[in-house]
């Protein structure tokens, strides 16, 4: 495994809408092991390919509590949500930054794991944050495209930087 560089907002890598993976080989376990390596040394919950240069649909999240643990998801779409939650969030790629977003309080994903088998998998309160952002990464937005207004320093709340 290799720490990857996060890019950063103003990147074009970031604007553009990723590619669906359809090799399922040892690049991809790289890439998926490499993305993780990455986010916990970054201290993030989520990371997305495309912050990290490569243009293909695949994610990774870990929300780090005492249930969780690591979610890969390639080809991830959302197949419903429900509810509507406003809360902080952070980026990886927009560092020093934060802001409030409105998303699902509930989503259901659908996507491949990294031997390209289906899977899907239900996620609530911050794990639907997580999901929701981390795969607008995937089409080319980032969370400071849809907040409703800027978090002041020191203005936390329960939000997570993916």
């Amino acid at each position: 495994m290799a720490l990857r560089q996060i890019v950063k907002i103003g990147d074009p890598a970031l604007r553009k809408h990723a590619r669906p993976v359809e090799k399922f080989g040892q690049r991809l376990h790289t890439l998926l092991d490499d993305m993780a390596q990455t986010m916990y040394d970054a201290n993030g919950c989520g990371l997305a390919a495309p912050q990290v240069g490569i243009l293909q649909r695949a994610v990774v999240i870990d929300m780090g509590g005492e249930d969780d643990h690591l979610v890969e998801l390639v080809n991830p779409q959302i197949v419903s949500a429900e509810g509507e939650e406003e809360s902080t969030e952070g980026c990886l790629s927009v560092p020093d930054r934060r802001g409030y977003v409105v998303r699902p309080v509930r989503v259901t994903v659908r996507a491949q794991n990294r031997c390209g088998m289906p899977i899907e998998l239900t996620g609530e309160g911050m794990f639907a944050r997580c999901i929701c952002h981390e795969l607008d990464h995937l089409d080319g937005r980032l969370y400071v495209d849809i907040m409703t207004r800027e978090a002041e320093k020191g203005e936390e709340d329960a939000g997570e930087d993916a």
